[in-house]
Order: C-alpha cells, then structure tokens, then sequence
C-alpha cells in the first residue's frame, strides 16, 4: 500500500501524526486482555450508577464464554441488544468462545430479523427483557429459526426507567445469568487468530435485501489501531480517563468500534445509555462531567435545539463528534458558534469496520470536508466507468479504500464482492473528491445521483445548501420522475418549530446563489418528521418507495413513521 508516497494527504496531517505508524493487527480477546492488565480496577462501563470495571467486564465476558461453550455449536451467536451491559459481556463472550457474533437491531422488522438468522446461519440469540425483545426473539424460535433464546435479566444492573418483562417460560428459553454460573472455564480457551471471523455485520440495506460485511478480528483491531494512531497513540495508564456519552447503539460498526472498543483500548469510561434523550445528554455532560459525546447528525441538531442549551454548564466537553450520515455544513458550524468547540466529523462504513478518514482533532479542516485518510489506509478516487484508473486531485469520482481493516467480503454473496472490489480496494459507492491538500470530499452516493436533463445532480449538495435556510431543521432530497429532465430533485423538509409555511418558489429564491439551475429543487414537501433509521440518521429508502408508488397510481399517503404531509408543491417551469 506504499506505492506512490508521500501520500497527498500526509502533508496535511496534525502535527506528531504519521500515516506510516504502525497498524497493529491482532484479535478482540487480545485487546480486552491488554486494557485490562494496563487498566484493570479502572471503570470501563457506567450504566445507571453503577460502575463497571475492566477487570469485572472481562470476568463477566469469560463467563459467557464458557456459556457459549457449553451450548457445543460452532454456528455465529445473534446478539439481539440494545445498549445495556449485556452487550459488550456477550460480544467479548462471543470473541472469547471463538464464536462469530452477528448483531441484530432491536429496531429490525420481523421478516427482517428472519433473513439475518437464516442468512447468516445463527441458532441461538441473545437478548435481554427489556423492550419486548425477549418475547419478539420468542416468536423466531418458534417459528424454526434459532434452537434457543438466552435471556438476560436487565434487573442485576439495577433499576431500570423502563419496566422490564418476565422471562419466557419456555424449553427453549436460557436465563443468562443461571448459564454463566453453571458453566466453568475450561481449561484452555479455543485458539483465536487475527484471520478469523469476528462479526457479521449487516448492512443497512438503503435498496434490496441486508447483506452481511464479513469482519475479522483483525480488521477490527486494524481500525482501532488507526483510530489510535489519529488521537496520538495508546493511553498510558497514570493517564486522566475520558468519560464518553456512549449513546450510539452498539449494535452499530460506528457505536461498536469508533467508541466502544477505541475507547476501551484507551482506558476511558463509557456512559452507556440505552436510548437518546437530549436531557439525559446534557445531564451526563453537566453532571458525570463527560468529556466526549459521539453522535450521529439528527442527535447533534436537537442538542444544539435544546432551548435551555445556553445556560447549561457544558465545561467538561472536550470532544464533540459526528459520523454514521454526512454532516451538513450549517450544523458544524453552529456547534462551534455555540458551544465554541469544533464538530469533528469522519467516514467510512460498515466494510470498512468503518475507519476510513477523520478531520483533524485540532480543529484544522475545510467546510464539507469528511478530512483526511487515517493512518495506515488509502483512500483514492477511481473513475465512475472505470473504477482501476485513479484520478487526480479536484476531479470527481468513486471513492475507493485500502487497508487492513477492510472486510474480507459479503458473506454467501460472491458476485456481491467481486463487484465491490477493484485492484485490492473496497468501492465504497461515495462519490467525491480530494482537494490538493489531500482533504477529502463527498458529493453523494453513486446509486443516489441524480441525472436531470443530462446533468448530474448529487442531492447531498442540495441538502445541504437547504440547511442554510434558517428556519430548516432537516432536509432530504430524492430523484422523482420528471417528464421533460427525465429526473428531477424533489425536497423533503422538515421545519423548526415555530418558522412559517415554507414554500416552494420562497425556497427557490433563497438557493438561488447556491446552486445551478439544474440543481433546484422540482417539488418540496414539507414533512412534521423525516424518516429514519435504526441508528437515528435520516432515511431515504422510505420516500423514495413512496414516489414509486405514487408513480404507479398507488398510495399516496406518507410512509409509516415519516411524519405528516403538511404541503405540497411543484415547478411547472423548465
């Protein structure tokens, strides 16, 4: 991956930062067991008062080992968790068995979960009695597609806001806490390598059926590594621990490995929540004194809408951070404005494990920038037709990544992986550019761009022009059929409480200087709310099969959960 350095980008970089330090590959058990010895009686977890030490989560992570081990399966272990501690004693469990994990979303539709067991082959989940979960993973046992449920009782981490269910009394139903006491530590745990399988982490599936990135312990490892070299190397043990705001759901690459296990490398403190709420937020900043909060976009614009946010003592925050969806230009702005703290934002994706680029954490970046190419991987821009010829700096193209943290490949979907890969990088389905700085830029998704009477229109440009008008709160853009351009952009906006009608014309004239004419808008609807996914970014996939289906004569009312229809409008004029 040396070829052609120094790399653009390196120049670039924070001072003390290398992008050739080295990238340490090893296994998940392996960088539990380091932060344990160099932080061992430290709190790892905070989950409703109560402290979790490094020391504790290991023991309790060996002990579902042993649980896991005892079931005598080599098939993966579905983890069916929202943020509790269950979660990271299962996932550590699962690597210390030499089992596969593969992480189901709480939020996840019942046909969805269906295919992800029988996709990925899982015959046992793990879940907790909070929120329905038991009895929903209940009905897929029934139904033959696992042969057990483990089921841990959220009340042993203390009382909880929400009620908790009873444990299903059924034969195939395993209380987790009854498990781990009844199974002891073998006398060697299974042989576990860097190349070995980790996760199966299912994409979000934007279009067509979930596909799972095959993740090994070594790519995961890779990207902390990466992360690591970013912030100035490993924690040392005498070291001020951050407190982190770890409401980023687990069950997610971003919340998975970008917080939990960097920050367990580094020995800080994770306030682990199961849900967003802005108060319980500015609570852990104001009280707990956190240091650092992870969100993804949505979660910062209703922070910074917090009416009471300028009276709140917000001292102790050190590091504000965004990723999981682009970041719009206006928000990191305003985060600076009011809070006086830069919003560092990075990307990358789940084939990524996602660690790819990060803006500088000295607050050194360009407006709509995603930054710079992590320590130890490459990111070049191949072109739309050809995607071996890598492009020069400003021109526009696929965004393609190297690096050991890259997955191996999607799993039971070979034609799948071939197409994502050319000359060893992963196709990441971004389009965009790199600045002669080596700062990097998207414009927008490869299978979201527009073509509008020949031209090539990217929604995120437009989206994010739209987030200049004051009184917008949220805003998406889609392609809709057009009769004269073939393709036009329509709006979905989403007002701050309070700001008058918004109309279309009004919306045109505001972007006038801000985008070609091309680029306008065809039609805005206004929405109450905008759809969204089950990490809390905005979501498309919904609208657009909605304008499918108006386009085919059928319903016409807004999806389910995607807020009411309060105005329509469109251009006549070409």
């Amino acid at each position: 991956m040396g070829a052609g350095r120094p790399f653009v980008w390196e120049k670039s970089y924070p001072a003390g930062v290398r992008w050739d330090a080295p990238i340490a590959t090893s296994t998940i058990p392996e960088l539990l067991d380091r932060a344990v010895a160099q932080f061992g009686d430290r709190a790892a977890l905070e989950y409703r008062d109560r402290r979790i030490s490094y020391r504790e989560l290991a023991a309790s992570a060996d002990r579902a080992a042993a649980a896991f081990l005892r079931l005598g399966t080599n098939a993966p272990v579905a983890l069916y968790l929202p943020n509790t501690p269950y979660h990271p004693v299962s996932f550590f469990g699962a690597m210390r068995a030499g089992k596969c994990a593969v992480q189901l979303s709480p939020l996840d539709a019942k046909r969805e979960l269906a295919h992800k067991l029988s996709d990925s082959g899982a015959r046992t989940i793990v879940t907790t009695n909070l929120f329905g979960l038991a009895a929903k993973a209940l009905e897929h046992a029934a139904a033959g597609h696992v042969d057990r449920v483990i089921v841990g009782d959220d009340a042993a981490w203390g009382a909880a806001a929400s009620a908790t269910d009873p444990i299903p009394d059924h034969k195939c139903v395993l209380a987790f806490e009854r498990l781990m006491a009844d199974s002891p530590p073998p006398s060697a745990w299974p042989a576990v390598s860097p190349n070995d399988f980790a996760l199966l982490q299912f994409t979000g599936a934007t279009t067509g059926v979930p596909k799972a990135a095959m993740l090994t312990h070594g790519n995961l490892t890779a990207a902390v590594s990466s992360y690591l070299a970013w912030v100035g190397g490993q924690r040392q043990p005498d070291a001020a621990p951050e407190r982190v705001v770890m409401v980023l759901p687990l069950f997610h690459i971003y919340g998975l490995t970008s917080v939990l296990l960097r920050h367990l490398a580094s020995g800080n403190e994770l306030l682990l929540r199961s849900r967003f709420d802005v108060e319980a937020v500015l609570h852990d900043i104001e009280v707990k004194r956190a240091t650092a909060f992870f969100g993804v976009p949505t979660m910062w614009i209703a922070l910074l809408d917090h009416p009471d946010l300028g009276s709140r003592d917000l001292g102790s925050l050190r590091r504000c951070a965004c990723g999981g969806a682009p970041l719009p230009v206006a928000v990191a702005e305003r985060c600076q404005r009011v809070l006086g703290r830069p919003l560092t934002n990075g990307w990358g994706m789940t084939e990524t494990a996602p660690a790819a680029t990060s803006s500088p954490l000295d607050g050194r970046s360009k407006p709509g920038s995603i930054g710079l190419p992590l320590p130890g991987i490459v990111v070049e821009v191949v072109a739309l037709d050809d995607p071996q010829r890598v492009l020069a700096p400003g021109e526009v193209g696929e965004l393609r990544v190297k690096g050991a943290n890259v997955m191996r490949g999607y799993w039971n979907q070979p034609a799948e992986t071939a197409a994502a890969f050319a000359d060893g990088g992963y196709l990441s389905g971004d389009i965009g550019y790199m600045d002669e700085d080596g700062f990097f830029f998207i414009v927008d998704r490869k299978k979201d761009m527009i073509i509008s009477g020949g031209f090539n229109v990217y929604p995120q440009v437009i989206e994010n022009a739209i987030h200049e008008h004051p009184d917008v709160e949220e805003a998406l853009v889609i392609g809709v059929a057009d009769t004269y351009r073939g393709e036009a952009a329509k709006a979905f906006v989403k007002l701050r409480r309070g700001a008058p009608p918004l109309t279309l014309e009004a919306l045109r004239a505001f972007l006038a200087n801000k985008l070609g004419r091309h680029e306008m808008p065809a039609a805005l609807e206004m929405r109450d709310a905008l759809p969204r996914t089950s990490v809390g970014k905005l979501s498309k996939k919904e609208l657009i099969a909605e304008e499918r289906r108006k386009q085919a004569g059928g319903l016409t009312a807004a999806p389910e959960g995607a807020g009411r229809s309060t105005l329509v409008t469109t251009s006549g004029s070409h």
